[in-house]
């Protein structure tokens, strides 16, 4: 069975390995469409990778390579992000469950929660601006605001179709409320908590640029911003580039995460299948 799982995810990795050689054909032709075009909005990658290093990757060995640029923009950005992203991951998680877990306040809810989500995050800026004022408390409300949502409505999902052999199973057995909680419901609920905790990720990257971009005096979307009102565009496409590296690492890092966690529910699939 081992054989065959390995060989199976051997398999897989060199399915995706086959495409990767797109990714340097891209990097190359970008260079030279940038460089024959000449757009002053457009540089080819070659300068926005020099940008990119000059701007926060310069820095001494003692600091990681940083530089003291990217000690003031990065390192705020990344706490913002993740406190945000945990507030709302664990208040998504609780809620969720409890709604999930009862008929009544899921019934009184849910039409609350349909018109919160519907809402782009985006438009409550100024809500937050004036209830916070500038500065970490506004930013990371906003991040919690909009990454709440998908957390909030997969755990309710989950928790409301636990299998009803399994509820029945802990009564047999007569669980408390609590360890039918930690036994039965949230093993059970937990890929689609996962689920919406995947998505919360990139949300918390976006969320935490355009809070950045109206609120802050410092943080990636606060250097872009600056970058943007001083015309220096090589700069510019470096924070774009940045984000869109730290989307690929925090994805990552999430999976492993999550493979490691959910190692169970895959072999008990597996099993069923």
């Amino acid at each position: 069975m081992n054989v065959v799982v390995r060989t199976g995810r051997v398999r897989s990795f060199g399915r995706r390995l086959v495409w990767y050689w797109l990714l340097p054909v891209a990097v190359a032709a970008w260079e030279l469409i940038t460089r024959s075009a000449q757009a002053a909005y457009f540089p080819p990658p070659s300068r926005i990778v020099v940008r990119l290093h000059e701007m926060w990757f310069s820095g001494p060995p003692s600091q990681a390579f940083l530089t003291d640029e990217a000690v003031a923009d990065l390192l705020p950005s990344l706490a913002r992000l993740f406190a945000g992203w945990a507030l709302a991951c664990a208040a998504g998680v609780v809620i969720g469950v409890a709604l999930g877990r009862s008929r009544r306040l899921s019934a009184l809810a849910e039409p609350l929660l349909h018109f919160g989500r519907s809402v782009p995050p985006s438009t409550l800026l100024p809500v937050f601006l004036v209830l916070f004022k500038i500065g970490t408390p506004m930013q990371v409300a906003s991040i919690v605001y909009g990454v709440i949502w998908p957390v909030l409505i997969n755990s309710m999902d989950g928790a409301r179709h636990v299998d009803r052999q399994y509820i029945e199973t802990g009564t047999v057995y007569r669980l408390g409320a609590w360890q039918r909680l930690t036994r039965i419901v949230l093993p059970a609920a937990s890929p689609k908590i996962f689920a919406g905790l995947r998505l919360s990720v990139s949300l918390a990257l976006i969320m935490m640029v355009i809070s950045e971009l109206v609120g802050s005096s410092e943080g990636i979307g606060h250097r872009m911003l600056e970058a943007q009102s001083q015309f220096d565009i090589p700069a510019m496409w470096a924070g774009i580039v940045l984000l869109g590296l730290l989307g690929i690492a925090l994805n990552g890092a999430f999976l492993g995460v999550e493979r490691k966690l959910l190692s169970w529910h895959r072999s008990a699939t597996r099993t069923d299948a």
